[in-house]
């Protein structure tokens, strides 16, 4: 068993401003590390990262949080969504969801989102926080648009997934948990409601084709479509939101970047790909090996769980040339940021979209912005962003 040298510790606020030195050490170290704090092996390189994602002996296997009875909810979401389920359950689900979710819904949101977007960057001043005035709103507004249900209830809705998701980080704490607890319960009722809503009047909107979605006969059960809903906010705001500042924050860090990208030199489809890479928005992505499988010379036992260090196989010299160097033309950009294999993101095709009419309509608006003071970053490693992103129109 390869031993894990490199002091980690995903708490540490130096490694939360700047995990890359020590993912570069864990490189150093070996493809594949065991990490006793975690008891988990790490799978660092990109090659590594790959295998894992590919290979179907490696599973995500949903494992109830205690005390049951009051985690209830939020086992319950887990439990009945793609994203912690193998086949055949993961492949029904998925067969599902992504009947609905590829009926032209995604292609028919660009206007709206072109229009939300000049809307949006049209009541921005001189001044403004990125984030919190524009990234953030948008997302929920355009997956709120796409599910059917009203844009006022942005708000609520983005902080029911925030408690959610903050679940994912290493060593939660009771207020974290007591947080997601009540945020589950009211996002469940939430979406129950707009499904029974929905069931007497249905509309032109993702719901009501979930609701009428069918896979040979078989329809997602009242909790599947409840799981699958939320899932979908919840990915559709946090992977969005971070992914734009986390990339936007590297453009004003490095003008000339952001110049190729407001003057037409690089196009926003390319640039958004290096944005993605560059600094993840997701750093570590968790399965569990189903059978004794090697990765990169290491035998995995069954039941042992390795960690895909997504943020490490971006940073990958032998796939990236200049991999720490932030390249808005870089062509050659196979990232591991919407995952691989069975689990490959379902909604890249909207985030890309989203994304791409988001940062071009800002740029297009205001193509000299600078940061103001320091960004402060989010006290998480696993969804790596930032608290807020206050930028000026440069003079």
């Amino acid at each position: 068993m390869t031993r894990y040298a490199v002091q980690l510790d995903p708490g540490s606020p130096d490694f939360i401003r700047d995990p890359y030195p020590v993912l570069a050490s864990l490189r150093e170290n070996g493809p594949v590390l065991w990490h006793e704090p975690m008891g988990a092996w790490l799978a660092t390189t990109h090659d590594a990262v790959s295998q894992v994602l590919r290979n179907r002996a490696f599973g995500r296997l949903w494992t109830d949080w205690e005390p049951a009875s009051q985690m209830e909810q939020f086992n319950a979401l887990h439990r009945n969504q793609m994203m912690e389920n193998e086949p055949p359950t993961h492949t029904r689900l998925r067969r599902l969801v992504a009947a609905a979710f590829g009926r032209g819904h995604v292609e028919r949101m660009r206007p709206r989102v072109e229009d939300l977007a000049k809307t949006m960057v049209g009541e921005l001043g001189d001044s403004f926080d990125v984030l919190g005035d524009y990234a953030e709103p948008m997302p929920v507004y355009v997956i709120a648009d796409l599910l059917g249900v009203p844009r006022e209830d942005h708000a609520r809705l983005r902080d029911w997934s925030q408690a959610i998701v903050h679940m994912y980080e290493p060593n939660v704490g009771a207020l974290t948990k007591k947080a997601a607890i009540e945020a589950s319960a009211a996002f469940s009722d939430y979406v129950r409601e707009v499904v029974e809503q929905r069931r007497s009047a249905p509309g032109e909107d993702l719901i009501t084709d979930l609701i009428e979605a069918r896979d040979e006969g078989a329809k997602l059960s009242d909790d599947e479509l409840v799981a699958s809903v939320v899932l979908l906010l919840n990915a559709g705001h946090e992977a969005s939101v971070n992914v734009f500042g986390n990339g936007f924050h590297a453009l004003l860090q490095h003008p000339e970047q952001m110049a190729r990208i407001a003057s037409g030199e690089v196009t926003v489809e390319t640039a958004l790909e290096e944005l993605i890479r560059y600094d993840a928005a997701l750093q570590l992505f968790e399965r569990t090996a189903t059978a004794d499988v090697e990765v990169s010379g290491q035998l995995v036992r069954a039941g042992e769980k390795i960690a895909c260090l997504m943020g490490s196989a971006n940073r990958d010299a032998a796939v990236f040339p200049d991999a720490d160097t932030f390249d808005v033309g870089r062509e050659q950009n196979p990232h591991v940021g919407f995952g691989m294999g069975l689990h490959f993101c379902l909604g890249a095709p909207l985030a890309r979209l989203e994304l791409q009419i988001s940062i071009a309509t800002l740029l297009d608006r205001f193509p000299h912005l600078r940061l103001v003071g320091e960004a402060p970053r989010r006290p998480t490693w696993v969804l790596r962003g930032f608290e807020r992103i206050d930028v000026e129109v440069a003079s």
